[in-house]
């Protein structure tokens, strides 16, 4: 999943707006047709490997490369490309990434083999490690300062909206059409966005932001308290995506589904998903960052190690199943708001936006790993044990985080 506050934020001077000649929140609205096509895409592929791995003639363990490959490089190119397209006007910034975005899904789209498919996901991952910072960090900046919390809102919803609706909305298609319809399909939503862009959004919008250095970042990642929340991050991340890529031929080869209960099942985690990121900033304001971030780890840790028992559980698998689809889909993404909440007050207002990002790239860093061990387990073992190897990460982030907070930090 990507998130916001990438660049350095900046309050603009009362009556100035940066480009937009009479503040609304259209340009927000704009923005969120980009994030929503790279969320889509980003979450859709996961019920699609096995129809992929079948259809290249290729192992699952191999296919889930195209995650693997993509989050690394999302992870490693986002606050690169970042610095160096600092210069470009940032409208400018949003159309190059998705037009780069939306290509890379023709690419997918028309793919001969896996090597042209791989390709195309490296080109999607650049681009989406651009466009969702700079999108979020740019509806910030042009709209009224009272306003500015419900256009970040908005510009992340696009991407909530991908995991409740975009992601079943891809499997069904990809199951119905073929997997290539599903690339067409986040092409089309790319090309509305640029025509939003085109439309919606000031030539000179932002024109005033500032790019946070390389050494700025440096900086932030040295300061302990952020470092030990992004270890904690790390292996959320990395349990979370053990399991993720996996979850159709988890659902297919130990409960027997087939295309038409995997898509209901991914539905469901979906809407389970976006219930807890709405919600779990509401109970982090209620119950605070420690309480939430700790019950979200425990409770993921649980529905992963109940992924795992109910195949061991003929009678009630499905049900277990079914309701430990539904914990892990809430569970996984109410931690998220509290992380967030955290690494602003360890990292300072001030390096807010730093920490954020930093926590955007380990969060992608640790899927990349997640899924090399999720791959790793498929080839050698049954595809029940990626639910109790993702609870072990998840264990293992719970005690880093009491850890953590018996040491004050």
């Amino acid at each position: 999943m990507l998130q916001k506050h990438d660049l350095k934020s900046a309050i603009p001077l009362k009556g100035e707006h940066l480009g937009q000649p009479e503040p609304s929140m259209l340009p927000a609205w704009v923005l969120a047709l980009g994030t929503f096509a790279i969320g889509t895409e980003g979450f859709m592929i996961a019920p699609l490997l096995p129809t992929i791995a079948a259809d290249l003639g290729m192992s699952l363990s191999a296919t889930a490369m195209l995650v693997v490959v993509f989050t690394l490089v999302l992870a490693l190119s986002s606050p690169i490309a970042t610095v160096i397209t600092g210069g470009l006007r940032r409208r400018d910034t949003l159309l190059l990434a998705m037009t780069i975005f939306t290509v890379g899904n023709l690419i997918a789209a028309f793919a001969p083999g896996f090597g042209t498919l791989m390709f195309a996901r490296i080109l999607m991952a650049a681009a989406a490690g651009l466009y969702a910072p700079n999108a979020n960090a740019l509806a910030g900046m042009i709209v009224p300062t009272e306003k500015r919390g419900r256009a970040l809102a908005i510009v992340s919803g696009g991407m909530t909206i991908a995991i409740a609706l975009g992601l079943p909305l891809g499997s069904i298609i990809g199951h119905a059409f073929g997997w290539r319809s599903t690339f067409l399909m986040v092409a089309a939503m790319g090309a509305i966005a640029i025509i939003g862009i085109l439309t919606g959004v000031g030539r000179n919008a932002g024109a005033h932001m500032a790019i946070v250095s390389i050494a700025d970042r440096i900086g932030v990642i040295r300061q302990a308290p952020v470092l030990k929340l992004l270890s904690v991050t790390l292996f959320w991340s990395m349990g979370a995506y053990t399991a993720y890529p996996y979850i159709a031929p988890y659902l297919s080869q130990t409960l027997g589904f087939a295309d038409r209960g995997i898509a209901a099942t991914v539905t469901l985690w979906g809407i389970f998903a976006a219930l807890g990121v709405f919600t779990g900033g509401a109970l982090n304001d209620r119950f605070g960052s420690l309480k939430v971030a700790s019950v979200s780890l425990v409770a993921l840790a649980l529905s992963f190690a109940a992924l795992a028992v109910a195949t061991a559980l003929p009678g009630a698998a499905v049900s277990l199943a079914l309701l430990a689809v539904a914990g892990w889909g809430f569970s996984v993404w109410s931690f998220f708001p509290a992380q967030m909440a955290r690494l602003i007050v360890a990292g300072g207002q001030g390096q807010a936006s730093v920490a954020l990002s930093l926590n955007t790239s380990t969060m992608y860093l640790g899927f990349s790993i997640g899924s090399a061990i999720g791959a790793g387990i498929i080839a050698v073992g049954d595809v029940w044990m990626v639910g109790a190897a993702a609870a072990v990460m998840e264990l293992v982030a719970l005690a880093l985080d009491k850890i953590w907070k018996r040491n004050g930090s």
